[in-house]
Parts: structure tokens; C-alpha cells; sequence
């Protein structure tokens, strides 16, 4: 059971650090250097609509997955690290949380009113969140290797 927990840990975060890189790095610059903001903003909007499923699901499982890490050693017994990515990991949680009923949700808006200068923000808005995002997994992995 416990090579289990830590497998579907490793595998939900790497979905969703793994999604944020591809759509940071690939698609958002892409779509940008292809697609006038008509074409652009819709297609992003649709991506993430896909993406953002795929996250809710990782978080569960990282939730689930990593309390049942924890208190299967005792929140006492755990090394540092481990406490140190539970706190980056909730921190993570409430930043999405905030990305998704804040700009994503105006995203969507904007595009059904065709609002392309604030879509156009909104995209922005998210790619900032979505990168300290990325930043703080990055974190999150180093304390758990660094301060075992």
C-alpha cells in the first residue's frame, strides 16, 4: 500500500507541475505566435477547461494520498520535508483554487462576450499564477528531497 500512495503522489503531481510546464512553456507560446487573439483566446480557454479537470483530480489524489503518507507514520514521526510540502501543498491548492473561480472564470467570460483585451489579461493573469504554481511544486519536491 505504501508504494501505491507514493506512486499515485508522484503521478498526480507530475500531471499537473508536467501540464503547467507544457502549457507555460509549449502551447501558450504557440497559440501566441499563431493565432490572432479570435482564434487564441477560445482555444486556451478550452485547453484549460481540459487541463483544469485533470487538476481538481490531481489535488485529490494529493490530498488523499499524501495525509495518508503522513499519518501512516504519525504527523510527529514525519521528517521536516514532508511537513514542508503538506504546507507548500495547501498553499498550491488555495492558489489554483484562486486561479480558477477568479481569472479562468472571467477568461470564459470574456470570451463569450468576445472581450479579446480582457481575455487577453485574464491569459496573462493565469500564466502568472499558474508559474508560481510551478515555482512552489519545484519547492514543495526540493524540501521533501533536501530535509528527509
Amino acid at each position: 500500500m505504501p508504494a501505491l500512495m507514493k506512486f499515485l503522489h508522484i503521478a498526480a503531481a507530475i500531471v499537473w507541475l508536467g501540464g503547467i510546464s507544457f502549457m507555460l512553456f509549449a502551447f501558450r507560446p504557440a497559440a501566441q505566435a499563431q493565432l490572432a487573439p479570435p482564434q487564441r483566446l477560445p482555444l486556451i480557454a478550452a485547453v484549460l477547461t481540459k487541463f483544469f479537470r485533470l487538476v481538481w483530480v490531481s489535488i485529490g489524489l494529493l490530498l488523499v494520498t499524501g495525509l495518508a503518507m503522513l499519518l501512516a507514520v504519525g504527523m510527529k514521526n514525519a521528517p521536516l520535508g514532508w511537513h514542508l510540502m503538506f504546507g507548500i501543498g495547501l498553499l498550491m491548492f488555495a492558489l489554483f483554487g484562486h486561479l480558477y473561480f477568479g481569472p479562468y472564470r472571467r477568461l470564459k467570460l470574456a470570451v463569450a462576450a468576445a472581450d479579446w483585451p480582457e481575455g487577453g489579461r485574464r491569459v496573462g493573469q493565469i500564466a502568472k499564477l499558474a508559474g508560481l504554481n510551478l515555482g512552489l511544486g519545484a519547492l514543495a519536491i526540493a524540501a521533501v528531497i533536501f530535509l528527509y
